[in-house]
């Protein structure tokens, strides 16, 4: 049970720090090369985490979508960078109650 909890703890860290220094769209063209979402001062796990998350991801999805010139392109550009986004918050955010359930177990 310990090696368990030992296992699942360290494997949610590492998930955690890994995403964190990720950027979003692994495009890497000239435009959007630069946009990152800054996750490394939020609490996944907390409602307020995930609000600010979700204002910050709006945030860089406009500006990740900014060079397309049709409505169209733009909106399915945002919606996919969103939808980037969302996963890998996910990812942070699952670990984050799991390192939490960790935590409370010891």
């Amino acid at each position: 049970m310990t090696q368990t909890i030992s296992m699942t703890s360290r494997i949610s860290g590492v998930a955690m720090l890994a995403l964190a220094a990720l950027p979003f769209a692994a495009l890497a063209t000239g435009a959007h090369a630069g946009t990152t979402v800054k996750v490394s001062d939020l609490n996944p796990a907390s409602i307020e985490g995930q609000a600010t998350f979700a204002q910050r991801a709006d945030a860089a999805s406009k500006e990740f979508c900014s060079v397309e010139r049709s409505l169209t392109a733009v909106k399915a550009c945002r919606a996919g960078a969103r939808a980037e986004l969302n996963e890998k918050f996910d990812v942070l955010r699952t670990a984050a109650i799991a390192q939490q359930k960790t935590f409370a177990a010891r």
